[in-house]
């Protein structure tokens, strides 16, 4: 379960937890690295599972070639007590016979910290866009009913569109109506526990296709920001209210292979 990084646990009860679904073109991932590094999150912690498959690599948020040489996990939990923000990220996909223990091994997790709100990010198949969804803004919002309970409207008054249903049984049965999230991974059905469970959760996702998804993240999260207010916004832009997300820059010997090719990233912004 949960092994903090030293001798004291941190508390994060009243916390805001967001942390991504491993989906198409890991936007929800990429989008958590970029709140990660953007607010220097130090990570306080991992969650040790065996649903996971096993990762190992150097800290993708070294700055010096000191720090370089620590090592991340697949599943690594970051927390600013001053913001109430925890962030669990995930790095790795669940094994595929234990997706059901994983799901409820981080419910167990979430509900015995007692979290004020958690929020997951994740993405779906553009191409299996209804025609309903083909058209204005591909992001998209779910909520249990705890959830909008302690925020209101807030998702609404942000221009954001409820994730439509679709019909169980297209051209058979119209009426019977549920959600369908294909490469969504774990997100249809932890938001089906967590509403089950009364757990104040929040899905964002957005439709999108794999390739260079840095994009997709950035959007995801200048809408969270707008959101939650955890950056703060500068200037004007087409695209809504830039934000300076950043990956930290480090030297070229210090970094680790699988990231020379991601070091544009530090130098996007909208």
């Amino acid at each position: 379960m949960f092994v903090p990084v030293g001798n004291a646990s941190p508390t994060f009860k009243d916390s805001i937890l967001i942390m991504p679904a491993v989906s198409v073109g890991n936007v929800g991932q990429l989008a958590v690295d970029l709140l990660i590094s953007s607010l220097n999150m130090p990570c306080v912690g991992y969650i040790h599972t065996d649903c996971l498959i096993p990762m190992v690599g150097n800290d993708p948020y070294a700055t010096s070639e000191e720090s370089s040489s620590e090592l991340c996990t697949n599943a690594e939990v970051y927390f600013l007590p001053e913001k109430k923000l925890a962030v669990l990220q995930i790095r790795s996909p669940t094994v595929k016979s234990k997706t059901r223990q994983f799901r409820h091994l981080i419910l167990s997790w979430i509900k015995s910290n007692r979290f004020s709100q958690s929020i997951l990010l994740s993405s779906s198949h553009a191409y299996q866009c209804d025609d309903r969804q083909l058209s204005g803004s591909p992001l998209r919002y779910l909520q249990t009913l705890e959830m909008k309970n302690i925020i209101g409207d807030k998702l609404q008054k942000l221009d954001l569109n409820e994730l439509e249903t679709t019909p169980a049984f297209p051209g058979i049965r119209e009426t019977e109506q549920q959600l369908w999230i294909p490469g969504g991974g774990i997100t249809k059905r932890f938001f089906t526990e967590c509403s089950s469970e009364h757990i104040p959760l929040a899905v964002l996702l957005i439709f999108c296709s794999e390739g260079d998804n840095i994009p997709e993240a950035f959007t995801l999260m200048n809408f969270l920001n707008q959101w939650l207010h955890l950056v703060e916004t500068t200037g004007l832009c087409k695209l809504g209210k830039p934000v300076d997300w950043h990956i930290m820059a480090v030297e070229e010997e210090t970094k680790a292979p699988a990231l020379k090719d991601k070091a544009s990233v530090s130098e996007l912004q909208f």
